[in-house]
């Protein structure tokens, strides 16, 4: 017989405020040390090891021991979904994130594996007035019209590839900054990495930050993306 999922487990791992800091933390798409991650939540060193103990025991994390440190990030994609599903449907708190937010993430930074920042919302506005997508039945969920096919293959996505992928296809995602919505899912991180792979971006090391090239601004303003 199979076993069922334990959800109340999971939700119990994942309900507990620092636990889940640490998750969002490892958003940014790179492994973190435990004292990155005690940082980040607000927590003792000791109290981290205990959390990230359960994190790694529920399968949520995993970790790597490299030199004298040990590096954690997310098990599987589909935790990097299961938390970014979250961050999209959670009440959001009265804070004030233009003027905390420093302005290059503002303008251009990675969410987990995707664009987000005046880039991220900028390609998303763009595909909607161009047609390339349409708001899909599902809330939030984003359909590729044939047009949309067309353009994106010529850009160089793998469409057909991206597709067949077992994640979302293509979803809006609200920006923490520009409080409007980008591209998430699987045709988002496709599309950070073509345009990495044409070098119209560049990650900024050891940071979610992205930089616009000069070959960038020029292929992004005859798309008609507006930063």
């Amino acid at each position: 017989m199979e076993a069922e999922p334990d959800l109340a487990r999971i939700a119990t791992t994942v309900g507990d405020p620092r636990r889940i800091q640490m998750l969002a933390l490892l958003m940014e798409g790179r492994a973190l040390t435990a004292k990155e991650l005690a940082l980040g939540a607000g927590v003792e060193p000791a109290t981290a090891s205990a959390h990230l103990k359960r994190l790694l025991d529920d399968g949520l994390l995993e970790s790597t021991a490299q030199g004298r440190h040990k590096y954690f990030r997310f098990a599987s994609e589909q935790v990097a979904q299961m938390v970014e599903s979250l961050m999209r449907v959670a009440p959001r708190k009265p804070i004030a994130v233009r003027v905390t937010t420093p302005v290059p993430l503002r303008h251009a930074r990675f969410c987990y594996d995707h664009l987000a920042g005046a880039l991220g919302t900028g390609l998303l506005a763009l595909m909607l007035r161009k047609e390339w997508l349409q708001d899909d039945a599902e809330p939030k969920q984003l359909a590729l019209t044939p047009r949309g096919v067309k353009a994106l293959e010529r850009l160089g996505v793998d469409v057909e590839a991206t597709q067949g992928q077992r994640r979302q296809f293509a979803c809006r995602c609200l920006d923490w900054s520009e409080r409007r919505d980008h591209l998430g899912g699987a045709l988002g991180a496709a599309l950070a990495h073509e345009l990495q792979a044409r070098k119209w971006i560049e990650r900024r090391k050891h940071t979610r930050e992205v930089r616009v090239t000069p070959a960038g601004e020029e292929g992004l303003a005859g798309l008609g993306v507006k930063l």
